[in-house]
């Protein structure tokens, strides 16, 4: 400690206090050696805590070598709370945990000041400290009332225990010194207690909640032992001081206020049958957090909100550290609003602590690195202080004291030469969490603000049916019909005439900032219809209506994209989830790999509750349809190219397959038992844009399923047992089903397994053997065709390699180049007469000529002509690595593979383009587009294809 800037009066105060504290250990006979700088620490603990010195006072043996080596030491107290021995007698019980509470803060005081702990040392050390009291004086309640009264026991006569939850920082693990214990008490059943006087289960818990509160909260000689708060129970102070789980779900259920959702985030059982704890938490989860995206969150905040401001202006508490404006309450509030919203969907947002907890939402990306690190840096501090105000005289405060002594202790025990320089970083940290709190709650452009008249009459007239074609072009929609209809119908809607009262007001507070956002889109009046379809779509869901309201951010992203993407649009107004993608629309936060993918899902399904196909299809659907959509968002303004765009959505594909798999694999097992031999022996192929990683935002999947012929007449090993063939019969109808069933989040794709040998007229899944045979022998040279696009996406290991293997050797046989170039350009040539929608002034981009179609199927003629010289072009199934990977094998020029990756690329980015607009995919011709496919067209006729005849 530098004491060359000490005023005189801290100065004397620090000498006489040490002095006073040496004659009281001389006076008592206690020891004190100042070895290793004792003297030097217990001046620091003098200078921040008036505290210390009056429980040394009380305590001095605390000074004595065994005394300060407590202080020194790591363990916490849970480490010393069973060496207690609670008399019988209550009176000195209480006193024996005062003094305990005492000796231990104490050593909480001397490590921090001293350095000795870090800031979430010592407040999880505080928390356990509180824990470890609870912990003690339950139990001495426990056997003073059971020596009365008997044990507590449930109807059928299970033993019974008191379930004590901890609130706020305590259930954080972040107590501060001073602080009081937020407790709600609880207990699992209805009954009665097994003693000769016996009592009811609900009078034996209030008796036994009571005497709990005795022995730490009743002041005696020694103090108190801790702060106890129970008005966070049920009905507050005029609820029962303990109720069974029974009642504790219905009230929640039926009385649960939004701010009760913000104090359970924190809660857990700190004493008591915790087990029983963790079980009530379960019931309650559902009241915490919601299954989907929770924005009507913001309402529960704003109205907490109010109520402290509220405080703070009538008690004048502008400079309180927790409460005033910067202060941590607001820091929490940033971070729990988060977990609110989205723990429903992310359990890894349920966390108790703040600093956890924002962790998380930084790991999940919902709070910005920048952001987070400058919240973590404010809280950090403004605890670091809140807790030296506290230590200073044990008191429950959470202000700045007002007299210089006081400031220049708090300063200099924080390592500040002065109270000014302290308080300039205090206000430097507040003005940040101020400005952070404010963007949140009120964003610009949020619920508060205000909208032209204009536009607020327009919505009053559509609600009584006067809105005309000319009132909606004067309000700059042109043409008005349509956009009149769509408003005078939206009131008149069963779901809107539904709605409870606040949403309604929610509804007609919002409909006027739509029509701002739709008017400043591209294109005013496809955007407000499509709007207007989407309220409509959400009105019984306020949680959505809470987003549009709250989040300008969201709104003005949304009304850009469904102006620019019907396709994009219609996914939204289908699934109104989506609408949380729209809001944060980044790719740097998703997996874009298949095995990140695939880890991903299977971290999504971990988070139910219930592992059933039913949910588990749901939940898969829903994490698709989010990753295509932002796939799209990135494609639609251009941040991912097309190429990049189809590869992911094929890996996507290849993903939810992979899952789909396993799922029907693991039920068919439980219903049927497992075959005989290592691994499922069945595989999936894919073919087609999956096979060749170039799939759309509307692409089905060509599938293909194969199985080991060697166990079709193996039996299953369950109670209902198959035989082989007809198990992998029902495993693949089961993936079908799965992957295109209708779900309540959507169906994930349309299956086409036409590709399988023989076509519709053959099984579903055949053998391996007959699926070789069939290859070998059967298969047409279109069909090698499009052998050459596939590859496995889902299966047994052993038995992929087997197909891979297969595949190599089939493609890989010696050919007849001009046999093999005829045969390509006469069903290309077939293809086109029957497919292409090209004319005069429109191009179809995938069947025209010198389309999409000319580049594969010149690729693929060039691989099967020469893959028995270069197997190893076998081992590409994309366009895009495959014109690569053909000009390495000197089959294209540059020249000639510059064009077709130009023009791949290029036709394959308007196709998608088209996909987005509900287009099918031909597209305007224009001189770029004619030129560019006139390229390929001469590329394929000097690599020898006739694909057109004139």
């Amino acid at each position: 400690m530098a004491v060359s800037s000490e005023s005189m009066a801290l100065r004397a105060l620090i000498h006489d206090r040490y002095s006073e504290l040496m004659a009281r250990c001389r006076a008592m006979g206690v020891p004190v050696h100042d070895d290793a700088g004792v003297a030097e620490r217990i001046r620091r603990t003098l200078l921040a805590s008036d505290f210390a010195f009056d429980t040394w006072l009380r305590q001095p043996q605390l000074l004595a070598p065994q005394g300060l080596e407590r202080l020194r030491a790591a363990g916490d107290a849970g480490t010393r709370i069973d060496a207690l021995k609670l008399s019988a007698d209550e009176g000195e019980c209480m006193s024996v945990l005062r003094r305990f509470r005492h000796a231990e803060a104490l050593r909480l005081v001397f490590r921090d000041v001293n350095g000795l702990d870090e800031l979430s040392d010592t407040l999880a050390a505080t928390s356990v400290l509180y824990e470890a009291l609870l912990g003690a004086a339950l139990g001495w309640g426990e056997e003073a009332l059971a020596a009365r009264y008997g044990h507590s026991r449930s109807h059928e006569g299970v033993l019974q225990r008191m379930v004590v939850l901890g609130f706020g920082k305590l259930g954080g693990s972040e107590l501060n010194f001073s602080s009081d214990i937020d407790l709600v008490l609880a207990y699992p059943h209805s009954g009665q207690s097994d003693g000769h006087r016996s009592l009811d289960n609900s009078e034996y818990f209030v008796r036994l909640g009571r005497q709990l509160v005795r022995l730490l909260h009743e002041p005696t000689v020694d103090g108190i032992c801790a702060r106890v708060d129970l008005r966070l129970r049920p009905f507050g102070n005029a609820g029962r001081l303990a109720l069974p789980f029974s009642a504790m779900e219905q009230y929640y259920q039926s009385e649960g206020r939004d701010w009760e959702r913000y104090a359970w985030i924190k809660a857990r059982p700190v004493a008591g049958d915790r087990n029983a704890g963790k079980q009530l938490q379960e019931q309650l989860r559902p009241f915490v957090y919601r299954k989907y995206l929770d924005y009507t969150a913001f309402a529960g905040l704003r109205e907490m909100k109010s109520l402290i401001d509220a405080e703070v202006a009538r008690k004048d508490l502008a400079d309180n550290l927790k409460l005033g404006p910067g202060g941590i309450r607001e820091i929490e509030f940033i971070v729990q609003l988060t977990q609110l919203i989205r723990g429903g969907r992310e359990p890894s947002l349920r966390v108790r602590g703040l600093l956890p907890a924002l962790t998380a939402c930084e790991a999940r990306g919902h709070i910005g690195a920048t952001r987070a690190r400058a919240l973590r840096e404010a809280y950090a501090f403004l605890r670091r202080v809140e807790n030296r105000v506290q230590m200073l005289r044990d008191a429950q405060t959470h202000d700045i004291p007002e007299d210089e002594l006081s400031r220049e202790r708090i300063a200099r025990g924080l390592g500040h030469e002065h109270w000014e320089e302290l308080e300039q970083t205090l206000a430097h940290h507040r003005g940040i969490v101020s400005e952070e709190f404010a963007a949140v709650l009120m964003p610009q452009g949020g619920r508060t603000a205000s909208a032209p008249v204009e536009d607020v009459i327009l919505w009053r007239q559509a609600c009584v049916g006067e809105v005309d074609a000319a009132a909606a072009e004067g309000a700059g929609f042109v043409p008005g019909g349509e956009v009149a209809e769509a408003l005078m119908k939206l009131p008149q809607a069963a779901a809107v005439r539904a709605m409870s009262q606040p949403s309604r007001d929610r509804l007609d507070r919002l409909m006027p900032q739509l029509f701002i956002a739709a008017r400043a889109s591209a294109a005013p009046v496809a955007c407000l219809l499509r709007l207007c379809r989407l309220v409509q779509a959400v009105a019984r869901r306020s949680s959505y209506l809470a987003l549009l309201e709250e989040q300008p951010a969201a709104r003005k992203r949304l009304a850009g994209l469904f102006a620019d993407s019907a396709f994009l649009a219609e996914r939204v107004i289908v699934q109104p989830l989506l609408l949380d993608d729209v809001l944060d629309p980044r790719i740097d936060q998703i997996p874009l790999k298949r095995a990140d993918i695939s880890a991903e899902i299977s971290r999504v399904l971990a988070t139910l509750d219930e592992r059933e196909a039913e949910s588990e299809l749901e939940r898969i659907n829903e994490f698709q349809a989010s990753i295509a959509f932002r796939l799209g968002l990135a494609f639609n303004d251009g941040r991912a190219d097309a190429v990049a765009t189809a590869r992911r959505l094929a890996a996507l594909a290849e993903s939810v397959v992979l899952a789909v798999t396993s799922m029907a694999e693991r039920e068919l097992i439980a219903q049927h038992g497992r075959l005989p031999g290592e691994g499922s022996g069945f595989a999936v192929l894919g073919y087609g844009s999956l096979g060749g990683e170039e799939l759309g935002f509307a692409s089905d999947l060509d599938l293909v399923f194969v199985y080991d012929g060697k166990r079709a007449q193996a039996m299953s090993d369950g109670a209902r047992p198959l035989e082989g063939a007809r198990w992998f019969q029902r495993l693949t109808q089961r993936i079908v089903n799965w992957l295109t069933v209708l779900t309540r989040a959507g169906r994930l794709y349309e299956v086409d397994t036409r590709l399988r040998p023989d076509g519709s007229k053959g099984l579903l899944v055949g053998s391996l053997e007959a699926f070789v045979a069939y290859q070998r022998s059967r298969a047409w040279t279109w069909e090698h065709q499009a052998l050459l696009r596939a590859r496995t996406v889902a299966g047994d290991p052993v038995l992929c390699a087997e197909l891979a293997d297969v595949r190599r050797e089939i493609l890989a046989v010696q050919r007849q180049r001009e046999a093999v170039l005829q045969e390509v350009s006469g069903m290309r040539e077939r293809w086109r007469a029957e497919r292409d929608r090209s004319h005069a002034g429109q191009m179809d981009l995938k069947q025209g000529r010198g389309g999409l179609l000319d580049i594969e199927f010149a690729l693929q003629g060039l691989v099967l002509a020469g893959a028995a010289q270069h197997p190893h072009v076998l081992q590409v199934t994309a366009n895009a690595a495959l014109i690569e990977a053909c000009r390495e094998a000197g089959w294209l020029s540059t020249r000639q593979a510059e064009v077709f990756a130009r023009a791949h690329a290029e036709l394959l980015r308007r196709s998608l383009a088209c996909t987005l607009d509900l287009r099918s995919r031909i597209a305007p011709r224009d001189g770029a587009l004619d030129a560019l496919c006139e390229e390929v067209s001469q590329v394929t006729s000097d690599l020898g294809f006739v694909f057109y005849r004139a």
